[in-house]
């Protein structure tokens, strides 16, 4: 029996040939769907063999454009004249396998950053068949990890320069964050506090009370201090308890609740506050007693006169009696006699207060100057700022140590910038200079300037006299007290038009001088 020809070793050979086929076709479809990746093959010299649609895509060149040509056209000229694609290959060939973010050209010539990776394609036998690259386009992607990274940068910055601590938490009140400013105020280090419930952070009686706000937001959602503004209490690493402004905010970090909290210090602006209130009080008291002293001293005077004139009758009738020698007439002359003693008693007395009222009697000390306006200024211009009012202060350097009464001084100061702030209330342009700035040798003058309606030269001439004044409801004794408070010092005051409108007071107290000091 003859056996006709064997079909079996042809057909194997076709099907494995339609399956290799039918792969080769599916990779091709798989290299050319990925658009995103230049995917090509080069020759053992380098030349492109196989070139898929993402690399057209990226690169700009089509397959019989490229196919055949050498990869050095994708490099800059730069690296070309170095010698690079070269390179590049020969430690693709030695190490199997190289990556790399480098620049590369398109066909326009523009340049773009690539994410490069270079495999060397042997056989069976370790023979080198060529190199297999992948290219991907992260410009825009290197752009964006910049711009996250300058963002970063620039909070950190920002953080790092805010006055307020911050302090970053979980729900459960465990610190993450501990910012520079919250080690300056608390006295932690970072390290000490993340990792640690916030509570560590508030005095003993309000630990369980912050415990019970989160637990009750956390099971109802209900805030008690989650977005608002709030007073409260803090302790610092020392032991010391100290007020502060709190404010929390809150986040959603990948489903978990991120708490942040703002502490402002509020020692300072406590004690700024009782400061104020204490000065406010010394102010009125003092205006009240110069008050006082201005009428009293305008009385003396006016009661001065007659007790003068008194006297001077009672002399006159006790010379025109002379000697009588009625006995009637002698007790009468010595009864006028001791009346115009008395007179003369009561004069004494009033010239005593006038003295005192003008100033003999006084608090003089060395006081800064500089401390004083500001204190006095910080008194003053309450609600200037709401008024719109603009404030420019200019203290002059070398000239901060003068003989001062300083709660009268304070109070001129304020009763002029008061004054100042009422004359412009009318007024468009709103500007208000404090100044300093040297006198006469051993003097400073200090000069309140506003741009207010300003004050006529016929009432400019009496601003200073008791009782004077501008205002409908003003009693006049403001300024008549200023003059009073300067000139027990030494000085003067005076006040003059200021350039552009409105009106400019001056007035000048004495520098101490160094033997004032002993």
């Amino acid at each position: 029996m003859t056996n006709g020809p064997s079909r079996t070793a042809p057909e194997s050979a076709e099907v494995a040939a339609r399956r290799n086929a039918v792969m080769a076709e599916e990779l091709g479809l798989l290299i050319d769907g990925a658009t995103n990746y230049a995917i090509y093959m080069l020759d053992q010299e380098g030349r492109v063999t196989i070139w898929n649609r993402g690399a057209e895509r990226i690169k700009g060149w089509t397959e019989p454009e490229i196919v055949g040509r050498s990869a050095a056209l994708f490099y800059p000229p730069d690296d070309v004249k170095s010698g690079k694609p070269q390179q590049d290959l020969d430690r693709a060939s030695v190490l199997g396998r190289i990556e790399e973010e480098c620049w590369r050209i398109r066909k326009d010539g523009s340049e773009f950053l690539a994410s490069v990776t270079i495999t060397a394609l042997r056989d069976d036998t370790g023979l080198l068949r060529g190199f297999g690259k992948v290219v991907r386009d992260i410009t825009d992607q290197k752009a964006a990890e910049a711009a996250v990274t300058r963002r970063e940068y620039h909070l950190r910055s920002i953080l790092a320069s805010v006055p307020d601590a911050m302090i970053v938490m979980n729900e459960q009140g465990v610190i993450s964050s501990f910012s520079a400013a919250a080690e300056i105020l608390f006295g932690y280090r970072q390290a000490d506090v993340v990792g640690r419930n916030v509570a560590m952070l508030m005095p003993v009686e309000d630990r369980g009370t912050h415990d019970g706000y989160l637990q009750t937001y956390r099971q109802t959602g209900v805030r008690r201090i989650i977005g608002s503004m709030r007073t409260a209490t803090a302790l610092r690493q020392n032991g010391e308890i100290f007020p502060i402004e709190l404010a929390v905010g809150e986040t959603e970090v990948a489903g978990e609740r991120i708490f942040t909290g703002f502490i402002r210090d509020l020692t300072q602006r406590q004690a700024t506050e009782r400061r104020l209130q204490e000065l406010q009080s010394e102010l009125v008291h003092v205006s009240r007693v110069s008050a006082m002293g201005t009428m009293a001293s305008t009385l003396a005077h006016e009661i001065n006169q007659p007790l003068t004139a008194i006297t001077n009758y009672l002399e006159t009738g006790i010379a025109m009696i002379g000697e009588s020698g009625t006995p009637a007439l002698d007790a009468i002359a010595e009864t006028m006699e001791l009346a115009a003693q008395q007179s003369l008693r009561a004069g004494t007395i009033v010239r005593r207060l006038r003295a005192f009222v003008d100033g003999a009697d006084t608090g003089f000390r060395i006081e800064r100057l500089d401390l004083l306006v500001e204190e006095a200024t910080s008194l003053g211009l309450l609600g200037a700022h709401e008024a719109g009012i603009d404030v420019t202060m200019t203290i002059a350097a070398g000239l901060d140590r003068v003989m001062v009464d300083r709660v009268q001084i304070q109070q001129v100061l304020v009763n002029l910038i008061r004054n100042a702030i009422q004359s412009m209330a009318t007024v468009v342009a709103k500007s208000l200079t404090i100044a300093t700035a040297a006198d006469r040798e051993g003097w400073v003058r200090v000069t309140v300037a506003d741009t207010g309606i300003g004050i006529a030269p016929h009432i400019r001439e009496h601003l200073f006299e008791a009782f004077s004044t501008t205002k409908e409801d003003g009693m006049g004794l403001g300024l008549s007290i200023c003059r009073t408070i300067v000139e027990a010092h030494g000085g003067r005051i005076w006040a003059e038009a200021a350039d552009g409108g409105g009106t400019a007071f001056h007035f000048c107290v004495p520098l101490a001088e160094e033997s004032d000091d002993d």
